[in-house]
């Protein structure tokens, strides 16, 4: 079973980095980044003295790089270099990183050590948290991984400073779930909140109590085999749109795709759970607002249907849906029907 990890709300970095590192058994350490984090990240932490010596592996930036090839690239780099199943590896970057990072962690020598410092809204509430690490495959997001815990995440909101508006409203995606699947107050506070204009010392409380609510479902659904189901609101769709727009050679910001499928999926709470229609429509018209629209047609709907089918969550083809009747009234393996579907992608498709 999976162990409850060390999540730390990060006060002063370079201290809470040398208590984690301490509390890992390591005869090397290595640093795995993406050239921006390595340029843009990698300073705020290299002072710290339990750094010295480490090696740094940095693959190239972007989740079409979360690969096989990726991953190989990081293999090769930890057995050319000396690491043996001793070692630690510290993922310092996006989602991306801690993924792909926390699986060559997780493969390498049958497991190593890794601690998972996020530098992205989105790796902070969702990527670094839960235990799963993975790769993209054959045109499929997460189609090969994991579940293992790092021993440590490390939180500083401090590197959101780095990022444009985009990947700051790529995270919140993720926390406007959690909002959603947990209480109308968590909710209602981010729909008043900017993500454009940020308050980093609010974000910061807010992060806090996003990640909280992820600990709290995965803690007592480590495996996803229930309740854990829930946090895959608004991705059953929203992966197929992510999946769309890759192999359509436009690639779309994965909060982005979970923003988009939650409109359609409380489109089709609405119909089918008895979502409040006000709440349902409060919610699309942040997301309309905060991130524009995504362009397809009805010709799709087609391609994405079977893109959908590809969800894990799914059972001898039927596409399952985690939907809620309310606020924080979760209604995981849910299904609808075609026709219905195609609704929820009508009223996205025509503006919200």
């Amino acid at each position: 079973m999976l162990m409850k990890q060390s999540v730390i709300i990060s006060k002063c970095i370079e201290r809470e980095l040398e208590t984690a590192v301490n509390g890992c058994e390591h005869d090397k350490i290595f640093i795995i980044t993406d050239d921006t984090t390595r340029a843009k990240c990698l300073p705020v932490i290299s002072r710290a003295e339990c750094l010295s010596g480490a090696m740094t592996i940095s693959i190239k930036p972007t989740d079409e790089n979360k690969s096989i090839e990726s991953l190989a690239y990081i293999w090769k780099a930890l057995s050319d270099n000396g690491a043996t199943r001793h070692s630690c590896i510290i993922n310092l970057g996006g989602g991306m990183v801690t993924d792909l990072g926390g699986f060559a962690a997780s493969t390498f020598k049958r497991g190593v050590n890794f601690i998972n410092i996020p530098t992205t809204l989105l790796a902070m509430v969702d990527a670094s948290v839960g235990g799963k690490t993975g790769i993209n495959f054959n045109g499929l997001k997460n189609e090969v991984g994991v579940f293992n815990d790092a021993k440590a995440v490390i939180i500083d909101t401090n590197f959101l400073k780095t990022l444009d508006g985009k990947n700051m409203c790529s995270g919140y995606a993720e926390m406007i779930k959690h909002g959603l699947i947990s209480d109308v107050e968590m909710w209602a506070g981010l729909m008043r909140f900017d993500i454009l204009e940020p308050d980093y010392l609010h974000l910061q409380d807010m992060v806090a109590e996003s990640i909280k609510v992820k600990e709290r479902i995965v803690e007592k659904d480590p495996y996803e085999t229930g309740l854990r189901k829930a946090l895959n609101f608004g991705h059953t769709i929203g992966h197929a749109f992510e999946s769309f727009a890759m192999k359509a050679g436009r690639p779309l910001l994965h909060g982005y795709a979970v923003a988009y499928g939650t409109v359609c999926e409380l489109y089709l709470s609405c119909i089918k759970a008895g979502f409040p229609v006000d709440k349902m429509r409060q919610t699309a018209s942040y997301i309309k607002e905060k991130y524009g629209t995504f362009s397809f047609t009805c010709n799709d709907y087609g391609i994405l249907t079977e893109l959908m089918k590809h969800d894990k969550k799914n059972t001898s083809g039927t596409i399952n849906f985690t939907l809620l009747g309310g606020i924080g009234d979760i209604r995981i393996n849910q299904t609808t029907g075609r026709e219905e579907l195609f609704e929820a992608l009508d009223f996205i498709r025509e503006g919200i």
